[in-house]
């Protein structure tokens, strides 16, 4: 495969993947993802880690004659291989199935130098694979996760965390923060705002023309028209009518509950609902297996598998790739849609131009 041709649907995508804790299933479900030869002709994946800890998790993890090829920058890769980069080269010690500060620091290693990677287009995309969101905390990650450091390091102040799975998207208008602040967050402005990050996102990213958007009620019954709460009355409709006259096509709210449960979700290209874990536990109980999370409203692509370290699977071989493997692939899909839309509005630009002479 030509890698240096221009045509998105040809392009073997450069995907960088962060290690994740050390100390969780993250290299298990990373090697057994590409132990399957296949992923190897669509992209070229580089790990950012520890060679000596793929190792490790390399015995413990029954692959074939799956090897890492090892190399000092993401610009060495071998188009065909595994490759992985060394973020540091202190010894780490591995403590399989706990969290501690040494798994921490190495997982902010690899997530700095992938995004630095990123931004001077080494890589392509960015999939992270999971860290505890407690030992990674330091004076220079002080983030409640991987979104909102993102956002940072890219400079986009409100990303949108989008879960996918097949074609079933959730994402949340407020995210991770204590569930008494939800409400008083809420705003007719920021649910505008989330709206045209994911109708934004799915015509460009997904590649739907004409999206379709459910919003979900904040409170039990989506408010019962006032009775059990005003915020949908208040805010939720209102923001919905702005963005109507956006052209963007929004429903609801619907209650969450009766949503997920009657399967409504299907007659729509995204859900947006309230707050986290109104959204998340729809979603997974749907598509835990293979669930992934994407940060929308990002100029670069990152996407990372929907669950956590799984600390009490680490080390016994029992950790499903399917997210990961999902991960991966959404990544390059979005990639490559996001390439096509821009080819599209450039000949678009081109047209008009030429119509204008």
């Amino acid at each position: 495969m030509n890698t240096t041709t221009t045509n998105p649907a040809e392009k073997r995508i450069r995907v960088g993947i962060t290690h994740g804790d050390i100390n969780g299933i993250g290299y298990e479900v990373i090697i057994k993802s590409f132990a399957d030869n296949r992923m190897l002709e669509l992209l070229t994946p580089i790990i950012y880690g520890h060679s000596r800890v793929a190792s490790f998790h390399r015995k413990n993890t029954p692959a074939g004659d799956f090897n890492f090829n090892l190399v000092k920058d993401a610009r060495q890769a071998h188009p065909k291989r595994v490759n992985i980069v060394n973020c540091t080269e202190n010894d780490l010690k591995i403590d399989l199935g706990q969290s501690t500060s040494l798994a921490g620091e190495a997982a902010y290693q690899a997530l700095e130098m992938a995004v630095a990677d990123l931004k001077e287009d080494k890589i392509d995309v960015l999939v992270t694979a999971p860290i505890n969101k407690q030992n990674i905390q330091s004076g220079e990650f002080y983030f409640p996760g991987h979104t909102e450091y993102l956002a940072e390091r890219f400079g986009k102040k409100e990303p949108l965390m989008l879960m996918v799975w097949n074609d079933l998207r959730v994402g949340t208008i407020t995210g991770h923060m204590p569930l008494k602040e939800v409400s008083p967050t809420l705003s007719i402005e920021l649910i505008l705002r989330k709206l045209r990050i994911l109708n934004e996102s799915l015509i460009m990213d997904f590649g739907i023309r004409k999206p379709k958007i459910a919003l979900l009620g904040l409170n039990p019954h989506a408010g019962d028209g006032g009775l059990l709460g005003s915020e949908e009355n208040n805010v939720i409709i209102p923001a919905m009518q702005k963005a109507k006259e956006e052209q963007i096509l929004s429903f609801g709210p619907f209650p969450a509950d009766g949503f997920f449960g009657s399967g409504s979700y299907k007659q729509y290209d995204a859900v947006l609902s309230m707050y986290h874990d109104q959204g998340l536990v729809g979603f997974k109980s749907i598509a835990f297996e293979g669930g992934v999370n994407y940060t929308a409203g990002l100029d670069y692509v990152r996407t990372s598998p929907a669950h956590g370290t799984a600390y009490d699977l680490a080390g016994q071989n029992m950790a499903s790739a399917s997210a990961f493997r999902q991960a991966v692939y959404l990544a390059v899909d979005v990639f490559r849609n996001r390439s096509s839309h821009k080819e599209l509005i450039n000949n678009q630009l081109i047209n008009e131009n030429n119509k204008n002479r």
